[in-house]
């Protein structure tokens, strides 16, 4: 997906991987190879509200806080990176909440 995929300074690329037990989501620069903000969900400050790290619950407070740390930095507009995920379930609660938080993709 990344050969199709670029994000440029202006409009970065939004990459979300799911692990077996963990949801990651960066926002990536790829004209200059940066990550410019990330969360997942095993950081203290994303755990401490949840019992499970992997659902659709986890997904959307992700999605929502990585909207707020990209709106901090004056990035809206994004480029979608799924991966090979179809835009279901954990993914598409994910981009829902990013977008009611103020991100256009």
């Amino acid at each position: 997906m990344r050969k199709k995929i670029k994000g440029t300074k202006n409009r970065p690329r939004l990459f979300v991987f799911m692990s077996n037990k963990h949801i990651y989501a960066q926002m990536i620069d790829d004209t200059s190879n940066r990550i410019l903000t990330s969360c997942c969900s095993n950081s203290k400050e994303i755990k401490k509200n949840l019992k499970l790290s992997l659902n659709c619950k986890t997904a959307s407070i992700l999605g929502k806080d990585i909207a707020e740390k990209s709106i901090y930095q004056g990035i809206r507009q994004v480029v979608f990176d799924r991966g090979n995920k179809l835009y279901h379930g954990k993914i598409k609660a994910f981009a829902e909440a990013a977008r009611e938080a103020g991100i256009h993709f």
